[in-house]
């Protein structure tokens, strides 16, 4: 083996061949960033924030780290404890990182080293100080806060994740200055469905009711609110929605038998399976709709079991990193759900994530149901999401799709992330591409004679795909 040529986190890091160098090099590496799925806070970009130190922009919220650091027997006072220091969690992660080897997180944290603060070290316990130190330093000068390290890393577009009762208001003020990255939100009305809990489920109709103007008091005044909810997303550039649940709904309902379903759960009452079944089914539905009739793209992200350590979640409430995967048989409702869409003329550009691998062969073919001619890769399966988003993830996804569909008019990657230095994802991302693609041509699988549509093929599934299919306009 050349060691050259395989040095951990060097130019060529990922990249096996010759071909797939070429490929990263000349048409992946240097394309701007499309990050159309997201959690960065909105607040943080407008107020253009810098951070303090590694602790608050790596640790505070990322899910990710504490899990590892909880399988390394970390003690929860240096994850999520109140009692102890930034540097005292810090420390405590440089302890965990060697030990991450082969997670994705290891890699992760050493392309964002590199990229964002150009330290090249291992993260470890005999270089934490010093690398916390060095970063610090560097985030409290102005490169280093938030909007400058979004060009940094040549982003172009962020969607973050908004619900229909938010204001809206940094979004506002970031639309009225001249930040050269448009930052949009999008439409996830998850509040919406969750009927489980009566009292939360009121309390969140009211917020609902307050902010659009509309009284609610049946499940028809709720559809009206939540569209001129929608129709003001729209005023600020929204073009995607997205929903997060264990499962697709796609049961039958009467009207009438909704509004019954809603009256009950808003006048406090506990619902059945069945009602809540016919109860998301039907928001589903009507905001599908919506989507549709104002040309917006859906994602839907499936199969996540959230808040599953009852003594965390009492401790910190959710969000604690104790979600995981589910395994719902969903291809009959899913066939339902989009074929009611189709045959209604209400299908819209879509975007499937699944969260359990075994249904990446389900979701590539259940995309081809659904094409229509109308929009090059209308019906999209989405990137390796959340515990699918490492190599190994990424490289199943794009080979079944490859094999099930067009890799070629895929959209490609996003950070769903709530770092601002996540970006690297991207390169890693496009790392990965170009390796498989690479690897293929050198082996005799693609046509060498055909690299120049190859490298367009590259840049679009970096790029250009994701430009195009969402119609951002940008400079």
């Amino acid at each position: 083996m050349d060691k050259e040529k395989n040095k951990f986190m060097d130019d060529n890091f990922v990249l096996q061949t010759e071909t797939a160098q070429y490929l990263y090099h000349q048409h992946a590496k240097h394309l701007p960033v499309i990050d159309y799925h997201c959690h960065l806070d909105p607040k943080l970009i407008a107020g253009n924030h810098r951070f303090n130190n590694l602790t608050e922009l790596w640790l505070a919220e990322d899910h990710y780290k504490w899990r590892a650091m909880r399988a390394n027997g970390i003690d929860e006072s240096y994850i999520t404890g109140k009692e102890t220091s930034d540097w005292e969690k810090f420390e405590k992660w440089a302890e965990t990182v060697p030990y991450t080897m082969r997670n994705p997180l290891y890699h992760w944290t050493h392309l964002e080293l590199k990229s964002a603060f150009g330290i090249t070290k291992l993260l470890k316990p005999e270089t934490a100080k010093e690398i916390y130190d060095e970063c610090a330093a560097k985030l409290r000068t102005p490169e280093f806060s938030v909007r400058e390290l979004m060009k940094h890393f040549k982003v172009e577009v962020v969607c973050t994740t908004d619900d229909p009762a938010d204001t809206l208001e940094h979004h506002r003020v970031l639309k009225d200055e001249d930040f050269s990255v448009k930052v949009l939100p999008t439409w996830r009305p998850d509040k919406a469905t969750a009927v489980e809990s009566p009292e939360a489920f009121r309390t969140y109709i009211e917020k609902l009711s307050n902010v659009s103007g509309v009284t609610i008091s049946n499940f028809s005044d709720l559809i009206m609110a939540l569209r001129k909810r929608h129709n003001f997303f729209a005023s600020l550039g929204c073009k995607l929605s997205d929903h997060g649940f264990e499962e697709f709904y796609a049961e039958d309902y009467t009207q009438n038998e909704i509004n019954e379903i809603f009256n009950k759960v808003y006048g406090g009452k506990i619902l059945t399976q069945e009602e809540i079944v016919r109860y998301k089914s039907a928001v589903l539905y009507e905001g599908a709709v919506m989507d549709c009739e104002a040309g917006w793209t859906q994602q839907f992200h499936y199969g996540v079991i959230r808040n599953n350590n009852t003594r965390l979640f009492k401790r910190f409430g959710a969000d604690a990193g104790c979600d995981s995967i589910s395994d719902p048989a969903v291809a009959k409702s899913m066939v339902r759900f989009f074929d009611r869409l189709d045959s209604a003329g209400k299908l819209t550009k879509t975007i499937i994530y699944n969260l359990n691998p075994r249904d990446n062969a389900l979701v590539a073919a259940m995309t081809g149901n659904f094409q229509d001619g109308s929009v090059a890769g209308k019906m999209q399966f989405g990137s390796g999401w959340w515990f699918l988003d490492q190599k190994s993830g990424m490289e199943a996804q794009m080979n079944t799709l490859s094999n099930l569909g067009l890799l070629s008019r895929f959209v490609g990657m996003l950070t769903d992330s709530r770092s601002v230095v996540s970006y690297t994802r991207h390169e890693y991302f496009r790392r990965i591409l170009c390796n498989l693609i690479g690897n293929d041509i050198e082996q005799g699988l693609l046509p060498e004679s055909e690299l120049p549509f190859i490298s367009q093929l590259v840049e679009n599934v970096s790029y250009y795909n994701a430009k195009n299919f969402f119609q951002f306009h940008t400079p």
